[in-house]
């Protein structure tokens, strides 16, 4: 493991001979199913990997896919778009964030357009880079807007450790980070009042890889011991996928319902504790974070410990923030596809009014969305 580079990750994991070899393992194993079974692939990476290869075209018609909420652009509310929006039109502020966020519309507009009225609105690849921008800026308030799922929060920490530990005095944090085992478990019995209770159509995840990097493969123990529901954390590659959906097939064929883990080059029980521990250190859980189209969804989110307050831009700036609820646009259904219930063609407004160049709803904008990954492969169907 000592010895791993980046091509030992993908290296073989998209030869088409082995996809063919899982797609006749798969027919096999699928004949002695006795229901058809729905697959919810938590993360945006796992849907573009299985629309961009075909996969769906490929399996037999009793395996279904369901396109979950696992794509940190598409579940953030308008509250909090309006957040970073209305942080970047303050004087003397410099918002920063990652490139997704551009096009993603809030009641007031998208950061996009916030730019075009004057404000300082930059897009990141590493969180790491905002120590250049303030350094370069010192004039400045460098508010760094967060967001991601477990993968990416160890980093806003990091730089969190970096600032305080240089003592840095010009950068601070608007965090929106979210956690997926909960929201995973508010797929299954959603009770949020500004949701209506719905019979949920999961019969096994697809767990997110690189979340599970970070976390480790613990983190979904719940699943099959409590609600019955197996867990196979899969790679991104297309032979991992299959291979994926070749081990949930046998678990059901066996009357088995683990939690098992494909993705074993990268992905351990407990995860990367380093990481956690540094999590643990400057966040603390939320008691409710809304997600687009879920609503508010229990120790959900997190924020920033009430010790690094000076820090916290929702602190900071707490009287200019807005607070009130706010809908989305009635045609939109991105709600109804993050929580499964739905696919992007059923939408009245796919690929016309509602495009990557004039999105609508957040599904169509990030490059994780369901909608751009049916609008990008949709020729595949």
């Amino acid at each position: 493991m000592n010895n791993l580079e980046l091509k030992d990750l993908y290296d073989g994991f998209r030869d088409p001979d082995t996809i063919k070899a899982y797609k006749k393992i798969i027919e096999e194993d699928a004949k002695k199913l006795t229901h058809p079974i729905n697959i919810m692939e938590v993360c945006g990476g796992h849907t573009h990997t299985i629309m961009k290869y075909g996969i769906p075209q490929i399996l037999p018609k009793n395996i279904n896919f369901i396109h979950g909420p696992g794509c940190p652009v598409c579940i953030m509310p308008k509250e909090r778009i309006d957040h970073a929006y209305v942080l970047s039109m303050q004087e003397d502020v410099i918002l920063v964030t990652l490139g997704d966020m551009i096009k993603v519309p809030g009641s007031n507009g998208s950061l996009q357009d916030a730019r075009s009225k004057g404000a300082d609105v930059r897009f990141i690849y590493s969180p790491l880079d905002c120590l250049k921008i303030a350094d370069e800026n010192k004039d400045k308030k460098i508010i760094f807007f967060a967001i991601g799922f477990e993968t990416t929060t160890p980093m806003t920490a990091a730089l969190i450790d970096t600032v305080i530990k240089q003592d840095i005095k010009n950068i601070f944090f608007h965090i929106n980070h979210v956690t997926v085992p909960e929201v995973m478990r508010e797929l299954i019995d959603s009770r949020d009042e500004h949701v209506d209770s719905y019979n949920h159509k999961i019969d096994a995840f697809l767990g997110p890889s690189h979340v599970s990097v970070i976390s480790g493969s613990k983190i979904y123990e719940e699943f099959p011991r409590d609600y019955k529901i197996p867990v196979v954390v899969g790679g991104f590659e297309p032979v991992d996928v299959m291979q994926s959906i070749s081990m949930i097939v046998k678990q059901f064929i066996e009357n088995r319902c683990e939690l098992e883990v494909e993705y074993k080059r990268l992905v351990s029980y407990d995860g990367n504790i380093k990481a956690q521990n540094l999590i643990a250190k400057y966040f603390e859980k939320i008691n409710l974070f809304k997600w687009r189209g879920l609503g508010n969804v229990k120790d959900s989110g997190l924020k920033l410990r009430d010790e690094f307050a000076k820090y916290d831009a929702e602190v900071i700036y707490k009287n200019v923030l807005p607070i009130a609820e706010i809908e989305d646009h009635k045609l939109c259904i991105c709600g109804d596809i993050l929580r499964g219930m739905a696919s992007p063609p059923e939408c009245t407004i796919f690929g016309t009014a509602c495009k990557p160049s004039t999105p609508i709803g957040s599904c169509m904008v990030s490059s994780e969305g369901a909608c751009a990954a049916y609008y990008k492969y949709g020729n595949l169907l």
